[in-house]
């Protein structure tokens, strides 16, 4: 087995270092593991592989949301968050500080993306607020940090990646993001509220008589959220409402994301040719490292790589909880070198045994291993949301880290807390679909 196991990172790590596509390199990995331990004719069987992964029901989805992000991202909705936005966070310590949360949680809920919900909300907000003598450590921080919400908050791409690698219902793990999803905002919502109680000077004095705005303009600012809430009411309540499946969801997306875009004026031959090739270009890249981790996850279940190192992790005698702990500054340090999904391909096929084994349902997992992919995209030196801030304000990637610090932890904290009350992400999946 130790030799197995030596081959598996030699053939990955080899084809990594040499440049390859990870996609690429989870395939190469898995067909030299097949040639040569198993007596599979992995040559045959290979094209069923193909044909069995790439037509998975919930995979639909994916794609469509894909295309409904590209459309958004072309559309004036940062703008409209903005404006709808900014006289009712006015009330709160911290003042505009907050749209950056808001919305991105309001953008989390459409887009299913946390490289767009940063750059959408990101390119408006951080302009305004620091025209507005805000200070660039909260600025940023915050919506460096609160652009992750992108992948946790539903309908998210990496859910629906875990979903069909794991086996595991669409549905059930988008449903249950939704409470750690709020909350999660919520605390990131709390630290803007302390730090800038505790220094004040991070808000400029001419902010803080926005809550004495006459409560009539307050009202009137709504409608800017209009185009956002028609948004999720075609994607989410479709789904909850029972009229559709996930994947049925998103096309109603893509349709809503479409007439949003048109109203707007948003809507080009050019932009229209630029939205088709970035969508392809992305389900592309995605669909070879969905194909190259569920391959492999087949070859190493063959070879039994997974049971095996589960046997050896639980002759460890590990609790639950510093099984946790220990995943965690495996991803972060993961997440040094890879992007999240690249981590989840790589590591699901060994990893979810070792969870299961240890008595964490598959549900609540998705929801872990979601988590820790936001974190890395606030750790460098890969980290894409670090470098959509980079190019939006032209801060160093140091600088960006620092003021991120601070939501990284409360992320670590907020995955701890959920490995010790695990009924947080359970309870409404089992509530709502039994």
């Amino acid at each position: 087995m130790g030799a197995i196991v030596a081959s598996l990172f030699a053939f990955l790590f080899g084809t990594l270092a040499v440049g390859a596509w990870i996609g690429i390199a989870l395939l190469t990995t898995a067909i030299g593991l097949g040639w040569f331990f198993t007596s599979i004719p992995i040559d045959k069987l290979f094209p069923q592989y193909v044909f069995n992964i790439l037509t998975t029901p919930d995979l639909v989805a994916l794609p469509l949301f894909i295309l409904m992000g590209e459309f958004l991202f072309r559309t004036k909705l940062s703008e409209a968050l903005f404006t709808g936005l900014a006289p009712w966070a006015g009330l709160l310590p911290g003042r505009l500080l907050h749209v950056n949360v808001v919305g991105c949680s309001i953008f989390a809920a459409i887009s299913g993306s946390s490289a767009a919900t940063t750059q959408v909300v990101g390119r408006m907000t951080l302009k305004e607020l620091l025209a507005r003598g805000y200070s660039p450590e909260i600025a940023i921080g915050s919506l460096a940090g609160a652009g992750t919400l992108g992948f946790l908050i539903p309908p998210s791409t990496v859910m629906i990646m875990y979903g069909v690698l794991a086996n595991e219902s669409v549905l059930r793990l988008f449903t249950a993001g939704f409470i750690p999803g709020m909350l999660l905002s919520a605390a990131f919502a709390g630290w803007i509220m302390i730090r800038t109680t505790l220094k004040p000077e991070l808000v400029p004095e001419s902010e803080r008589a926005m809550r004495h705005m006459p409560f009539r303009d307050r009202l009137a600012a709504l409608k800017d959220l209009a185009p956002a809430l028609f948004l999720i009411v075609c994607v989410l309540g479709s789904m909850y409402g029972g009229l559709a499946t996930p994947s049925e969801a998103a096309a109603i997306g893509v349709l809503g994301a479409f007439f949003v875009s048109l109203s707007q004026g948003a809507l080009t031959l050019r932009g229209l040719r630029d939205i088709m090739l970035g969508a392809v270009q992305t389900c592309s890249v995605m669909g070879i490292i969905i194909l190259g981790a569920s391959v492999l996850g087949n070859v190493t279940s063959i070879l039994g790589i997974p049971s095996a190192v589960a046997s050896t992790v639980t002759a460890w005698d590990l609790s639950p909880i510093v099984l946790i702990l220990a995943l965690i500054v495996l991803y972060l340090i993961l997440g040094t070198a890879l992007e999240g999904f690249s981590m989840i391909a790589t590591t699901l096929p060994v990893v979810l045994p070792l969870v299961e084994a240890a008595g964490f349902d598959k549900v609540w997992f998705g929801i872990f291993i979601v988590l820790v992919v936001e974190m890395a995209q606030i750790t460098p030196p890969v980290a894409f949301n670090f470098a959509i801030i980079q190019n939006i304000t032209g801060r160093s990637t140091a600088f960006i880290a620092r003021v991120t610090f601070p939501f990284l932890l409360i992320m670590i904290a907020f995955v701890i807390m959920l490995a010790l009350f695990p009924g947080i992400v359970t309870f409404l999946p089992n509530l709502l679909l039994g």
